[in-house]
């Protein structure tokens, strides 16, 4: 049974992360559907950037408040600002994101689906024992489409694909 989505956000919910707000194809539309049906949603993101840097802290919250003046509040922000060489057990790939978004939702990470446009998303889900759904993007490597267990053209076909198994 899934219970709570956790979106990716760079390239899975907005097209980048650089400050400008593009919202990706079907995201508002995405969201509705799952709270329709009573599941959560939340963002999981890399954003090391964040780290230490008061500003660029501060520049990602304003993002995330007007993400969700766009989609309606969101249920958690998951966000690891760590840089790749930390090597910290919140960085996707790794799971803790999701175990902590989870943690968070009152769910089990196995009660998750985690949408993500690279391959990190899905190892991270996996690691989690999250179900991950991949949406390529140009930047999306082939071998990560060809590794990842469920891949979708888009956003709206990647939350029919979890409600197909939300009651499951």
């Amino acid at each position: 049974m899934i219970r709570a989505v956790l979106f990716d956000r760079d390239g899975t919910l907005i097209a980048d992360g650089t400050g400008s707000l593009k919202l990706m194809p079907g995201a508002i539309a995405a969201i509705s559907r799952l709270r329709e049906r009573g599941i959560r949603v939340a963002v999981v993101t890399n954003q090391p950037r964040a780290g230490n840097d008061l500003h660029a802290r501060r520049g990602m919250q304003a993002l995330h408040q007007r993400i969700e003046s766009r989609v309606g509040a969101l249920d958690g922000w998951f966000v690891c600002t760590h840089a790749p060489h930390d090597a910290c057990a919140c960085r996707k790939p790794q799971p803790g994101l999701i175990i902590e978004a989870a943690r968070a939702l009152g769910v089990a990470p196995s009660e998750c689906a985690v949408i993500g446009d690279i391959g990190s998303d899905v190892e991270a889900a996996l690691r989690a024992g999250a179900r991950p759904v991949l949406v390529p993007t140009p930047v999306t490597r082939a071998e990560e489409v060809a590794a990842a267990p469920i891949v979708c053209e888009n956003l709206l076909q990647a939350v029919d694909r979890v409600l197909e198994h939300a009651a499951a």
